[in-house]
């Protein structure tokens, strides 16, 4: 694959706008047993609220997970984005939505008792900055969440289509540790999600989002490929 993702450059054009976004959003089904990821970061934030709390995302995309933040009971919500099209889309939902890199988080110390951060590190070019960041603006015992995909995330379809697995900087198999060098305790929750393509032209049409040289062999009816996801609990 020809692309690398933290590099700034893709990752302006890749959120410039929503449309990737929601074409990649659209194939992916709960798992097995009927776990969404989004759901259960929900439930993680929720269970780290104690009475009204500050909740800060970063890396609110479209603003569906603010949304369903926002509704929470006692929940102040402030969701940042470094895309300004992904701020007015979250900020026309009616949440607080500002532009903001997360390596240079404009909000003063111990500002929020949660952080959300989901499927968004692993396009930080410096991680240790960002958790610097994310850690100084959390209050004392605040939980940080963090949603991020396994090495093996679509690796068979990427393989199909002559590409590698993406292996990145935050990742299911290097969260925990990268996490620990910040946070006393971190829990994680895998998912075996599922990618479900009706034809070959949606397959082609969502690796054409990811940039690169990515062909799919021709195929005919249904396909369906795993994805891994990891919730990170960490205080």
């Amino acid at each position: 694959m020809t692309f690398e993702m933290s590099d700034a450059d893709y990752v302006r054009e890749q959120y410039a706008s929503e449309d990737k976004l929601d074409t990649r959003a659209s194939v992916w089904r709960p798992t097995s047993d009927g776990l969404d990821p989004t759901t259960e970061a929900l439930r993680a934030i929720d269970r780290a609220l104690v009475g009204d709390a500050d909740v800060l995302e970063i890396g609110c995309g479209t603003g569906a997970m603010a949304e369903r933040i926002h509704a929470l009971p006692g929940v102040t919500l402030v969701a940042t984005d470094f895309s300004e099209r992904f701020v007015e889309l979250t900020a026309a939902r009616g949440v607080d939505a500002r532009q903001a890199d997360i390596c240079y988080l404009p909000f003063d110390d111990a500002s929020f008792d949660v952080a959300y951060a989901g499927w968004m590190l692993y396009h930080v070019r410096d991680i240790e900055r960002a958790l610097n960041e994310v850690r100084r603006v959390l209050r004392p015992g605040g939980t940080f969440v963090a949603v991020t995909n396994g090495n093996g995330h679509l690796a068979d379809l990427l393989r199909e289509a002559g590409g590698k697995p993406l292996v990145t900087r935050f990742s299911s198999e290097t969260g925990e540790s990268v996490l620990r060098r910040r946070f006393d305790d971190v829990r994680r929750h895998d998912l075996e999600t599922r990618a479900v393509f009706g034809d070959h032209a949606s397959a082609q049409a969502y690796l054409d989002t990811l940039g690169g040289d990515l062909t799919l062999p021709a195929f005919e009816g249904q396909r369906e490929y795993a994805g891994h996801v990891t919730i990170f609990e960490a205080r």
